[in-house]
């Protein structure tokens, strides 16, 4: 690894303790909270392709879709009133994420989880019987306050509750639910679409009460986490629940070292403050520019393209269907993979190995699509070789996403954060995810309309800064347990200058030795 971007890990502060039955399960349930965010981006989207849905809510945009039908490509799904509709549940994300820092700090990860579901599954069961057009807008409003919550505890109550040498990839837990969300709904959405009537957009839109409902009775049964417990004032509790997620008895070093991270949280009159604070620029910037990067990969304009190429290909109507299933499952299995390697390859190396993958996708797709489609986004008759180039790269690409930028943007910032200021920075880190997910989706139909393929270049210019950011201020957090992360800021080449032994002082844990690598104390 090179000593510019971060440290090894090969050795540190081992806490004893296993992967038990009880702490996988208990992963495994919390990490549903993700169903509900992909359910809702897979079936928002299909939803609004349905011609009852439009007829009846957005007339406008269905007569403008109609007689379009023949013309530019690139144009033919421009409204801002019917994109407003979608990515307005982030605007209520971003809200809810915010207040949801407060009860997760004070009442615990828990509660925000069991919130995020009442809420998710509010929205749904209104959003399902809509009449009209305001239900709509408060059914979304309401999922969007359920995501907003599940969103800020889940990858916490995760990075928490894992033994540090699993945490990758049972945090990771989180984003393959959301990948299966998203393919759940849109296979969902194609065979409700063909039911006779035109109801079939209610059991889309009401099928949101299942991932609701799996949340909500989770949060119920799951386990506080310790470090929660102990932020409460709980623990006795915290050592027995310890002791009971681990495996083992002899948890003394870790208790310790989250009641000494406890003392220092309880200090902190006001974490949103506190995070101005010099020592705290790295956690700061992570949770700013990591979401912020998230969602300029430019996910959004390969798959715009996937339906018409399918359709190229020989798959006719059942294009769109074909187009998320085969996409959905690559994003599935390349999660997959990511949850088998980010704790044996690390954090960067999925980072630089998925950055490198997409650019090159993006050229040579960004290649083919002007080539066909040129400025005027009528591309006529299409050879089947060319789609099947260009799927089998949309595929590479949606992997190299699925594997490094997908899961590590929720996996990364929920395990770099010092308890005092975790739910705080946490509710950033979920906040600027969300204002730049409302943004991209608010301008993304426009920018295709005028930018045509050039709008490739534009995410492929973000997917090369965000590799390099990447290589010199990410450290690797692989290994590291996450009351110790500290220790990796301090011997980082850049950001040690704001974080020093004064900051953060040494409990005799992970040291750091003069080639960046990490070396157990004595």
């Amino acid at each position: 690894m090179p000593a510019v971007g971060g440290i090894a890990t090969t050795g540190g502060k081992e806490y004893p303790g296993n992967l038990t039955p009880f702490v996988t399960v208990t992963c495994v349930v919390a990490a549903m909270g993700g169903l509900i965010f992909g359910y809702d981006i897979g079936i928002s989207g299909g939803v609004t392709t349905m011609e009852s849905f439009l007829k009846k809510f957005f007339p406008s945009v269905y007569r403008q879709k109609e007689e379009d039908a023949t013309k530019n490509q690139y144009c033919q799904y421009d409204s801002q009133k019917l994109t407003m509709f979608t990515s307005s549940l982030y605007l209520a994300a971003l809200v809810a994420s915010l207040v949801a820092s407060v009860v997760t700090r004070r009442f615990g990860r828990k509660l925000s989880m069991l919130f995020g579901g009442l809420l998710f599954c509010s929205g749904a069961i209104i959003n399902g019987a809509a009449k009209a057009v305001w239900m709509l807008i408060l059914g979304r409003m309401l999922l969007g306050f359920g995501i907003g919550f599940a969103n800020q505890a889940v990858p916490l109550y995760l990075s928490e509750m894992a033994p540090y040498k699993f945490r990758g990839a049972l945090n990771i837990g989180f984003q393959l639910s959301i990948t299966i969300g998203i393919l759940v709904a849109n296979i969902l959405n194609y065979f409700f679409a063909k039911i006779k009537g035109g109801w079939g957009w209610r059991l889309s839109l009401g099928g949101a009460v299942v991932p609701a409902l799996i949340i909500t009775v989770g949060s119920l049964v799951l386990p506080d986490t310790p470090n929660s417990m102990i932020e409460r004032g709980q623990n006795h509790e915290a050592r027995e629940k310890l002791r009971r997620i681990r495996g083992v008895d002899d948890v003394d070093e870790e208790f310790n070292d989250l009641v000494a991270a406890s003392e220092e949280s309880q200090k902190v009159e006001n974490p949103w403050r506190n995070l101005l604070q010099r020592k705290y620029r790295p956690h700061l910037t992570m949770a700013i520019m990591i979401p912020f990067f998230q969602q300029l990969t430019g996910i959004n304009v390969i798959m715009f393209y996937a339906p018409v190429l399918f359709e190229t290909i020989g798959f006719k109507s059942d294009a769109s269907l074909m187009s998320a299933v085969i996409t959905g499952c690559v994003n599935v299995g390349a999660t997959m993979v990511s949850i088998y390697g980010v704790d044996k390859w690390g954090r960067r190396f999925l980072f630089l190995e998925g950055g490198t993958q997409m650019l090159i996708c993006q050229a040579v797709v960004t290649a083919a699509i002007g080539a066909k489609f040129g400025v005027n986004g009528m591309p006529g008759d299409l050879p089947k070789w060319y789609a099947i180039v260009v799927v089998l790269f949309i595929c590479i690409y949606v992997a190299g996403f699925a594997w490094s930028w997908g899961p590590l943007g929720w996996l990364v910032p929920s395990e770099i954060f010092p308890l005092e200021i975790r739910s705080a920075a946490q509710s950033i880190n979920v906040s600027v995810n969300m204002i730049f997910t409302f943004l991209i989706a608010q301008v993304f139909l426009t920018m295709l309309c005028h930018l045509k393929f050039g709008l490739f270049l534009f995410f492929a210019f973000f997917v090369l800064v965000m590799s390099v950011f990447v290589y010199f201020f990410i450290p690797e957090t692989k290994g590291i347990p996450i009351e110790e992360m500290s220790q990796v800021w301090k011997s980082h080449w850049y950001w040690s200058r704001y974080v020093t032994d004064e900051d953060f002082p040494y409990r005799g844990g992970v040291e750091m030795g003069k080639n960046g690598q990490a070396v157990k104390a004595v």
